[in-house]
């Protein structure tokens, strides 16, 4: 894992209904609807996250190709 991330698995068994919350959130929104959705959404993770390394890490983590 990338610098400052474990990569541990905080959801353990309520992953699914984490994912099941995300994708009722999104239903019935258009296109633009559900980007905005999801860049809100980032914005407030990462405002709970509060630390720039970590952040930056997720970000390298997340455009690794």
């Amino acid at each position: 894992m990338t610098e400052k991330l474990t990569g541990e698995d905080k959801l353990k068994d309520k992953g699914d209904d984490f994912y099941e919350l995300l994708i009722t959130a999104h239903e019935g929104l258009e296109y633009d609807e559900s980007v905005a959705l999801n860049a809100r959404l980032v914005l407030i993770l990462a405002n709970e996250i509060g630390d720039i390394e970590v952040l930056a890490a997720a970000l390298r983590t997340a455009t690794d190709k």
